[in-house]
């Protein structure tokens, strides 16, 4: 009788192994990967290992996960789709996101709108293609280097590429460190990198703190009211950090409500990665489009700063047009590291803060205005 039972469980597994294809094996593999890359590498853990982990659970055949009841489909449809998860990380970005840097050098916002060039490129390179103008639109955000972003734009407007836009945008943000170096010293001479700047005087007076995200939702809802939700929710969590009164709120969006909707996003990400879906051309596509949607915001950026160095008569530092990227604070780390390397007097943090946090406004107006065009247009 005993031995009847384990005979039965036994060739349960195999019929259950059987079910197993080499694409599911492939998509298992990716998310070990991924996983492997948070732990081992430490890129961008919070977000890699959930993701990873995803992508595991919904290629194990017969689990269900992401039909019916599905308890990875009813976050889907909960989060995603109704867009709340990435609106919510926006409440958390905000409220960790320091404007001072930015409003210490308005000019600096510049290096934000400069880094925001390789998505329109790689959005007319989509077309050429032969993606249609939606999944061009999904695509070429990938460049902003803003998950969330990406996730909010493809939900809406191309959601058959959700996995592969999503997964994209926040591998390449995991590999800001190692994509950006090469770009920045190919594009600069020694000269340049050990340009040393000004350190940043702390002077902004609190009401301008407080002025500014009013003052910035208001002009996004006017300009490209689309993206009202995003900036919005961005500049909600920022006033959160700068009222004195509302800590208690500022410390919960960026620590327990950010790390509670990254981890359900990530595993709602990873989730989309089925192997049916995800493998095959192009998706492959997406992710060459996006590699080079993320080396043209990198290239511009640091091609406007040698325009404002030139400017200037070599009083700006060409590096930190690198950081006009939406991956913050990992780009203004990778400037910082790379000015300290050509010379050791060189402290370009909060320059490229300043240039980072234009990067994180101006990612959301680059969607909101192309948003705003479809919709003009009658895009479907």
């Amino acid at each position: 009788m005993l031995w009847d039972a384990i005979l039965a469980g036994l060739q349960g597994m195999v019929a259950g192994t059987a079910q197993f294809t080499l694409q599911h094996w492939i998509m298992i593999a990716i998310g070990c990967v991924m996983m492997w890359l948070g732990v081992a590498k430490n890129l961008e853990p919070l977000l890699l290992v959930p993701i990873g982990f995803g992508a595991v659970l919904v290629n194990v055949p017969g689990t269900g996960l992401m039909e019916g009841h599905g308890f990875l489909k009813a976050l889907y449809d909960a989060g995603i789709i109704t867009e709340l998860f990435p609106i919510l990380i926006f409440i958390g970005i905000g409220a960790m996101t320091d404007f001072g840097p930015l409003l210490e050098n308005p000019r600096i916002l510049l290096f934000g709108a400069a880094g925001q060039f390789g998505i329109f490129l790689t959005l007319l390179l989509a077309l050429g293609l032969g993606f249609t103008q939606l999944e061009a639109l999904a695509i070429g955000i990938i460049g902003a280097c803003d998950g969330p972003t990406a996730i909010y734009v493809t939900t809406n407007y191309a959601p058959h590429l959700l996995g592969s836009v999503s997964v994209a945008a926040y591998s390449y943000m995991a590999l800001v460190p190692i994509l950006q170096p090469p770009i920045m010293r190919a594009l600069t001479t020694d000269a340049e990198r050990q340009i040393v700047m000004p350190t940043v005087k702390r002077s902004v007076s609190k009401t301008t703190k407080l002025v500014f995200p009013i003052m910035v939702t208001g002009f996004t809802a006017v300009v490209a009211p689309l993206g009202t939700p995003l900036m919005g929710m961005l500049m909600l969590g920022n006033l959160f950090r700068e009222v004195g009164g509302l800590d208690r709120l500022a410390k919960t969006a960026s620590n327990e409500l950010g790390n509670i909707v990254t981890l359900l996003l990530g595993l709602t990400i990873g989730a989309t990665m089925q192997a049916d879906q995800f493998l095959n051309i192009k998706t492959l596509g997406i992710f060459a489009l996006g590699l080079i949607a993320i080396s043209l915001d990198t290239v511009m950026g640091v091609l406007f700063g040698k325009l404002m160095c030139f400017l200037t008569g070599g009083k700006v530092n060409p590096l930190i047009g690198a950081a006009g990227i939406s991956a913050l604070p990992m780009a203004a780390r990778v400037v910082q590291n790379e000015g300290q390397r050509y010379n050791k007097k060189n402290h370009l943090l909060m320059h490229a803060m300043g240039a980072n946090t234009g990067g994180q406004v101006g990612s959301i107006m680059a969607a909101a205005i192309m948003l705003s065009i479809v919709n003009a247009l009658g895009i479907h």
